[in-house]
């Protein structure tokens, strides 16, 4: 093992950060945390996923075509929002394989998770990535209850979590149509997004709330061309509603953004929040003091998210230990590109990812891939992984020095027994695997 500062270092860019790139710890010096808070106030969105909006207009043509058009245009739209999805998931990792932010990029992963929306649900896949730099990308300086209300106003979640398809009983809207309430992005809103599960809301407030955000649907006039928000007033619930104890009079759309932004500020968010920072940063089992530090930045900066992830860095318990979290497969895989520095095809990069049973954006439920070992550590898992490598180790330019590599990439908290093995491998592609299936790169 080397000094305690060269451990902080590791951390930095393998917790923090998506793994290091050769060369990364030099970067990083005897500031780690410095390196690490200098990035929470300049971050940018890269130019690899800015401005992609190609599956937006496709995803228009699909949803038109749902009620008018040929099956035929249908289906040639929804394979074309498919391509969509590799090339736009492609650019996104060769912006994280390529990222001098790296600890921006993981943010955008954390909350992108916190605010899921899959392509399980196929109608969104030419938007996942679109929504992930409008609604998340562009509300990491900002408060929480700005991301939250981007998250719910975005066609990508109204679609996922079927607020398209939900009517006020009362409105004119829904009489007309013989349509009523759905109660999907209500309850997630309130179990996932801000309460938690435990947070104190009852049926009687989803169903309030969905009430509240009845009206939050497209913009039909713009269908023929683009998918985008717009508040319908004919379908909004008329009247006032009662949501955790409060009273919200009749206001169209502000009712909603009233009830989000109350939401954000409730007592049971913060701590739901910063038990979910404490636990992807920390340990599967976050540490109380650390989720009290955090829950009550949030609470006292109402929110603001930079404050926040300033709290999280300077919190002791993040730096120690190390290894306490076990890198899912897209980290893995991340990590591992970045440190070999391979350049693959990117499409090649997105489907290889499935070897891995995994794949951007297609978590099996709106809470989320999950984020504790208990969901990764499977042998069958920890197997895939190790031919993963094997297969990446022998696209390596021969010569590679494997040790050298290990130095590069563990270096600060290698075992004397990772870096016998990895020393005597049978062949440099050997040690290559080898270092990349090792406790301490599995781990972070």
């Amino acid at each position: 093992m080397t000094t305690a500062a060269s451990a902080d270092a590791f951390q930095a860019a393998a917790r923090f950060g998506l793994g290091p790139r050769p060369g990364e710890f030099d970067t990083i010096g005897g500031d780690p945390r410095g390196w690490v808070l200098g990035q929470i106030y300049s971050a940018s969105i890269p130019p690899e996923v800015q401005a992609r909006r190609g599956g937006n207009a496709l995803m228009a043509r699909v949803v038109t075509g749902i009620r008018a058009s040929s099956a035929s245009e249908v289906q040639n739209a929804a394979r074309a929002m498919r391509d969509v999805y590799i090339e736009e998931t492609s650019a996104r990792l060769q912006a994280q394989l390529n990222s001098a932010q790296p600890f921006v990029e993981r943010m955008v992963l954390f909350w992108s998770n916190h605010f899921t929306v899959s392509v399980q649900r196929p109608i969104i896949a030419g938007i996942v990535n679109q929504y992930e730099v409008e609604a998340i990308r562009a509300n990491l300086s900002g408060h929480f209850h700005d991301m939250l209300l981007a998250v719910c106003r975005h066609p990508a979640m109204l679609f996922y979590l079927d607020n398209v398809q939900s009517f006020g009983p009362d409105s004119r809207g829904g009489q007309r149509r013989g349509k009523g309430l759905n109660e999907n992005l209500a309850r997630e809103i309130l179990e996932l997004h801000t309460l938690g599960v435990n947070g104190g809301y009852t049926q009687d407030d989803v169903i309030a709330l969905a009430k509240i955000i009845t009206g939050w649907t497209l913009d039909r006039s713009s269908l023929d061309t683009r998918v985008a928000y717009r508040f319908q007033p004919l379908l909004h619930e008329p009247g006032s509603k009662r949501l955790l104890g409060r009273t919200f009079e009749e206001n169209g759309e502000q009712e909603g953004v009233d009830a989000l932004t109350m939401l954000a500020q409730h007592p049971a968010t913060a701590h739901h929040i910063a038990v979910k920072l404490a636990r992807h940063f920390i340990a599967d089992d976050p540490p109380p003091r650390a989720v009290s530090v955090l829950e009550r930045r949030f609470r006292d900066s109402d929110g603001h998210l930079p404050t926040v992830m300033e709290a999280l860095v300077r919190l002791d318990e993040v730096w120690q230990p190390p290894l306490a979290k076990f890198k899912n497969p897209y980290e893995f895989a991340v990590s591992a590109l970045r440190l070999t520095g391979v350049e693959p095809d990117p499409r090649q990069a997105v489907q290889g990812l499935e070897a891995l049973n995994f794949r951007a954006f297609n978590a099996p439920s709106p809470a989320g891939y999950d984020d504790t070992a208990a969901a990764w550590a499977s042998p069958d898992g920890v197997m895939k992984r190790i031919e993963w490598a094997h297969r990446l180790a022998l696209r390596m330019p021969s010569g590679t020095d494997p040790v050298e590599l290990a130095d590069a990439g563990i270096g600060p908290v290698m075992s004397d027994m990772t870096r016998q093995t990895v020393t005597r491998a049978a062949s440099g592609a050997d040690g290559i695997a080898l270092l990349l299936a090792s406790p301490e790169f599995l781990r972070r």
